[in-house]
């Protein structure tokens, strides 16, 4: 029998208050830590090591939004609609043996940084300015937004709080200790963070499937619920049963068909096979490259097979408790209030915060660290003291939460968010890759990759193509036709100086296409991945797909076929750990 509906008590309070003074109370402790200077507030004073790094970058990921998104997304399109982000599985197993040690090697503090680095002149300087403003303003704002909103939602089903009352709330909160301890402050409250946000999403998962009956029932019962949606004359919210419970689709999986799978894995996850963004930093502060990769490929298996199961059950759950929400972004806390009894449900709430404020910390340091290092130092901040330049930190810090409270204000949808986020970039996916592989790309090259993103992804938006569920459609297109630009436009320019590109190469090591430069190096050991890297990214993806397909299994009642896909998870494990063994790169040769 369901549940009526829980609220929070007064021990419920107790917990919640007592994890925000906590989280508090560590702020206020790194504070002296952080106020060293610019490497300490923003990099760590690269001493970050291999699993806090990884577990900083994993927490960062699971935003309060996150599991309001994977119950809209289970709800909406079924097991299979996820392939939107497992696909970045690709993407990270391939970050870690292949750009995971440049970054480290770079000894940058943010990613845009690189351009001058790589480039030169004022086209390089000019890309910087404007890639520091459009990440640290439009994407980071949009991000922050969403994380932002995602919490709204939860705060307005928990507690009643209206939209002008929870936004505000949200975003000083997570000032509170974000701007006093940069990012020592972040990373070692991520780690707590995230342990305590598991601990919540798995509780919520254990009670659904307890009191729906147990992880078959649970999936039987959900397929049932949508079949007789499907029968009914009222329009259903749900996806369509035969979807539901199944990982890989077919031509008549609803919104999600076999073309739409084949692109998210075939496509989209290059756009995150470089590693830029907050995972960059979290790379750069790591003690050397080694870490960096250990870092890189504990985030991936944290990010897919540890976070990804609670959730989805929790939404298979809320279709047969609410089989019509006009927002299924409201599933999930609808099930809270459900399912958790007191006590537990003051823990769910502080989960809830923690996911939350390791999220928006993160990007309230990342952001204005674009806006300090790309923007006011390189303009008028140089010759500043360490206390300034950490002072003024602090103060853009307070401003980039400023913009995140007014972009949640202006948003209602989570996934509709993350799409946008996604096509701002996907004209320059190849770019980032290439930047690093072939010596002939230069600023204009990024410069016109980025401008036909920018373009490209609003006209499409805004026109017949601008549907959610038409999202594959517009990147191939804006992937397409923007991989042409700027590859025309590098052929048409000259490449940067051969005498930048050799003080790059030495720095960084990179491998591929550099031809006349590594010619001038030939000290310089050559880095070109080699069939022991490609080994290891093939092993670590099949890895964590076999033990993210074998949990699922097991959770939806099939420990059969559960415990074949671990065992081929651990083969491939075994493979993986032969590859990097052999790899010359993780040898330091």
């Amino acid at each position: 029998m369901i549940a009526e509906p829980l609220g929070l008590g007064s021990g419920d309070w107790v917990v919640v208050a007592a994890y925000l003074l906590f989280s508090l109370l560590l702020g206020v402790w790194l504070t002296r830590r952080a106020g060293a200077g610019l490497d300490a507030y923003f990099v760590a004073d690269r001493k970050l090591s291999w699993w806090l790094a990884g577990t900083s970058m994993v927490a960062t990921s699971f935003a309060a939004d996150t599991p309001l998104a994977i119950a809209r997304i289970v709800r909406t399109q079924g097991l299979q609609g996820n392939w939107y982000w497992w696909s970045g599985v690709m993407a990270f197993v391939g970050c870690t043996f292949f750009f995971a040690p440049l970054w480290r090697r770079a000894g940058l503090t943010t990613d845009v940084e690189l351009i001058e680095m790589r480039y030169e002149g004022r086209p390089a300087a000019a890309l910087r300015t404007v890639l520091a403003l459009h990440r640290a303003l439009l994407v980071n704002g949009l991000t922050m937004g969403w994380v932002v909103l995602g919490m709204q939602k939860i705060a307005v089903e928990t507690f009643g709080w209206s939209k002008s009352l929870a936004v505000p709330a949200l975003v000083a909160l997570s000032l509170l200790y974000t701007a006093l301890s940069g990012l020592w402050g972040v990373v070692v409250t991520d780690v707590f963070q995230f342990v305590l946000a598991m601990v919540g999403s798995v509780a919520l998962a254990c009670f659904v499937m307890d009191a729906l009956g147990g992880p078959a029932a649970l999936a039987s019962r959900a397929v049932e619920t949508a079949a007789s949606l499907e029968l009914s004359s009222v329009p259903s919210p749900v996806a369509a049963s035969s979807a539901l419970v199944t990982f890989l689709p077919d031509a008549g999986a609803g919104s999600l068909a076999l073309g739409s799978f084949l692109f998210f894995v075939t496509l989209q996850w290059w756009g995150g096979v470089e590693g830029g963004g907050f995972v960059a930093q979290r790379l750069f502060a790591t003690k050397d490259e080694r870490h960096a990769a250990g870092a890189m490929l504990w985030f991936t298996v944290a990010h897919f097979v540890l976070r990804t199961w609670p959730w989805i059950i929790v939404g298979l759950g809320s279709i047969v408790v609410f089989p019509q929400l006009a927002d299924p972004e409201s599933a999930y806390p609808k099930m809270m209030l459900r399912f958790m009894p007191p006590g537990w449900m003051g823990l769910m709430v502080a989960s809830l915060l923690a996911a939350f404020m390791s999220t928006v910390t993160t990007h309230l340091n990342w952001g204005a660290s674009y806006l300090v290092t790309d923007v006011w130092m390189r303009y008028r901040g140089a010759r500043a003291g360490p206390r300034r330049q950490v002072t003024v930190a602090r103060l853009l810090v307070v401003a980039t939460a400023a913009i995140a409270g007014l972009a949640a204000w202006q948003m209602d949808s989570i996934f509709g968010a993350w799409l946008y986020v996604g096509e701002l970039g996907a004209g320059g996916v190849l770019v980032g890759v290439a930047r690093w592989y072939w010596w002939r790309v230069n600023a204009w090259s990024e410069i016109a990759a980025l401008a036909s993103s920018l373009l490209l992804s609003t006209a499409l938006r805004m026109g017949p193509l601008g549907a959610d569920d038409l999202y594959p459609i517009r990147f191939v297109i804006e992937l397409g036709a923007g991989t042409i630009v700027w590859v025309s436009v590098t052929l048409l320019t000259r490449p940067a100086s051969i005498e930048r590109l050799e003080r790059f190469y030495r720095r960084v090591r990179p491998g591929g296409l550099w031809g006349p430069v590594a010619a001038r190096c030939p000290d310089v050991a050559s880095n070109t991945p080699g069939r022991c890297e490609i080994a290891a990214w093939f092993c670590g993806v099949s890895a964590v797909y076999a033990a993210l397909v074998g949990v699922g299994w097991c959770v939806m009642g099939r420990p059969a076929n559960g415990a074949l896909a671990l065992c081929a998870a651990t083969l491939a494990s075994w493979g993986l750990v032969i590859a990097v063994r052999e790899s010359r790169w993780l040898r330091g040769s």
